[in-house]
């Protein structure tokens, strides 16, 4: 018999839920892109709104065509609260040959995006869960290439869930000569 995890009950009820997202969600996804980047000190202010609206145009395409699956964590007490959000783009890749070599990969791989909780609520197992429930998701869509870029802050969670380093690398921007 499993205990409850107690990070998100209080009394047995759920302090937060999670949740599929829809295109209502798009201001809270394009939100927490925004908060994601600024967090990791890697938004300039000034960029702040031009990037939400850039995440809204996008968003409006790509969740309709499937190309983006999203994720909204809410309050159970206030269930318009949105506490946190994740999402998943999904994109064809070539095939390739497993890591461990023994059947090709056809894809499509999953690149998990914009994890993020809201200050208050943070390390009270939210993200866990919105990633618990994006994997079961991929699981379920038959999905098992799954990659993400790792903040710091993100880090252990992602390995705890069994993710890994790999051997990606990424080329730097040119000055202009």
């Amino acid at each position: 018999m499993s205990r409850p995890d107690l990070s998100i009950m209080s009394s047995q009820e759920p302090l937060f839920a999670v949740r599929p997202a829809d295109v209502a969600d798009i201001p809270h996804l394009a939100h927490h892109r925004v908060g994601m980047f600024r967090d990791m000190g890697k938004l300039a202010p000034a960029l702040a709104e031009p990037l939400a609206r850039a995440t809204v145009s996008y968003l409006r395409d790509a969740m309709p065509r499937g190309e983006y699956l999203g994720w909204i964590a809410h309050d159970t007490v206030t269930p318009a609260a949105v506490i946190g959000g994740a999402g998943v783009q999904l994109r064809a890749i070539m095939p390739r040959p497993r890591p461990e070599g023994d059947e090709l990969e056809l894809g499509p791989e999953a690149i998990i995006l914009n994890v993020y909780v809201e200050p208050e609520w943070r390390r009270r197992g939210v993200a866990e869960a919105m990633m618990r429930a994006v994997l079961d998701s991929l699981a379920a869509r038959g999905i098992q290439r799954i990659v993400l870029h790792a903040s710091d802050d993100g880090r252990r969670l992602y390995e705890r869930l069994g993710f890994v380093p790999t051997n990606e690398m990424l080329l730097a921007p040119r000055a202009n000569p």
